[in-house]
């Protein structure tokens, strides 16, 4: 009886995999995942624009939602943040396909599994933002983290838990940067050849080291509200940049890491093609 279980069991666990896999493969959701990069990608653009201006005149806030505001005062800007909803959503399900069979790659299993659940959620929570954007009713990212450190902080070891967010958060950073720098990126799509493969490998490579400092001194930021209780400078890209622009030089560095944002944005776009799937 145990056996005969134990054979159901994985029989069912076989259905549940090939269904998945017939999920991820299926174009009806390769299609929209692709308007999901496409539409991140332009999302980027955007926020590169913004960081720019940030850098060079220290006003405005540079983030997603930011950049999704931006969107809105476009005439029909609704359907395009529609459009860009629907292919964030398809991405994650994609990502979460992903994060079930762990086809291919390299490293441990359950740390690439928890990479594409992490990008999963990450891309979910920007779609639901687009969707609040379309429907007038538009959630402040900055705003929204601060909110979310304070409720950290007066929980009882809540400085513990959000100084361990930010080097979480550090940890992300650090990963994309080593990405860019090793050009892992290149795994994830149809490098072409000649002149447009290199040119695509060059927006990669400076795109992912910008991303990657703009989200470590996110991170860095986190953990210095964590230190000083000031739930106030926890408000994620935004208190990143913030952290950035009191270096020496920290507007020319934002500006820097803003035409490297719009790198990666143009580098994103491109995968909507070129990605493997």
């Amino acid at each position: 009886m145990t056996s005969a279980k134990a054979e159901g069991a994985e029989a069912g666990k076989a259905d549940v995999r090939k269904a998945v896999r017939v999920a991820g493969d299926s174009k009806l959701l390769e299609i929209p995942a692709r308007v999901g990069f496409a539409a991140s990608g332009v999302i980027q653009v955007l926020l590169g624009g913004l960081a720019i201006q940030f850098g060079a005149t220290h006003v405005g806030e540079a983030d997603q939602t930011g950049a999704l505001e931006e969107v809105t005062k476009v005439p029909g800007g609704f359907i395009v943040l529609w459009v860009a909803a629907i292919g964030l959503f398809a991405l994650a399900l994609w990502l979460l396909t992903e994060a079930i069979l762990v086809r291919g790659g390299s490293g441990s299993a359950w740390a690439r599994r928890l990479q594409h659940l992490s990008k999963a959620v990450a891309y979910a929570v920007f779609g639901f933002t687009a969707v609040a954007f379309a429907q007038g009713h538009p959630t402040h990212a900055s705003d929204t983290t601060r909110q979310l450190s304070t409720g950290i902080l007066s929980t009882p070891g809540g400085q513990l838990l959000l100084g361990v967010a930010g080097l979480v958060v550090c940890g992300v950073g650090v990963y994309f940067v080593v990405k860019g720098v090793r050009r892992r990126f290149r795994r994830d799509i149809q490098v072409p050849s000649g002149t447009a493969g290199r040119g695509v490998t060059i927006l990669g490579v400076v795109g992912y080291l910008a991303k990657g400092i703009v989200v470590g001194a996110a991170g860095a930021a986190f953990i210095l509200a964590a230190i000083r209780v000031q739930p106030a400078n926890a408000t994620g890209l935004t208190g990143g940049l913030d952290t950035l622009v009191q270096l020496p030089f920290g507007g020319l560095l934002i500006v820097v890491l803003g035409v490297g944002l719009i790198a990666s944005g143009v580098y994103n776009v491109a995968r909507a093609w070129l990605a493997r799937f």
